[in-house]
């Protein structure tokens, strides 16, 4: 049975199965502009399109690992449901305040991330 920890754990497996799937599919959009624009079917100017895919998986990809939702921890909710968990709010207010420091540390990650990731991209597309 999964428990909610504040600021550690607020998703259970189903949870974690649908960020998965969603940072796949963000990058594989991604990865699918980059390739146009390396091949010469779209402008170079559309690499900037690939920018909110790149961060939406990052966010996605780090949720699934840190088997913790953003916008829970933003929300005040949890749901452990798809592992034998309960689903409900966060009520007590230093619970409240470590979920919202750990969803603000991924999106940090996934920023941080994005910013390397999407600098190379560009480098390895201009190359070719």
């Amino acid at each position: 049975m999964a428990e909610y920890q504040p600021g550690v754990c607020n998703i259970g497996a189903n949870q974690r199965r649908a960020r998965r799937l969603s940072a796949i599919a963000s990058f594989a959009v991604a990865i699918g502009v980059a390739l146009a624009v390396a091949v010469g079917a779209v402008p170079d100017l559309s690499l900037w399109a690939t920018i909110p895919s790149v961060f939406g998986g990052y966010v996605g990809a780090f949720q699934d690992y840190f088997r913790f939702c953003v916008a829970f921890g933003a929300l005040a909710r949890y749901d452990l449901s798809g592992s034998g968990g309960s689903s409900g709010r966060v009520d007590a207010s230093e619970a409240v305040r470590a979920d919202r420091r750990k969803a603000a540390k991924i999106l940090l990650l996934a920023t941080a991330a994005t910013a390397v990731t999407t600098g190379l991209g560009y480098a390895a597309v201009t190359i070719l």
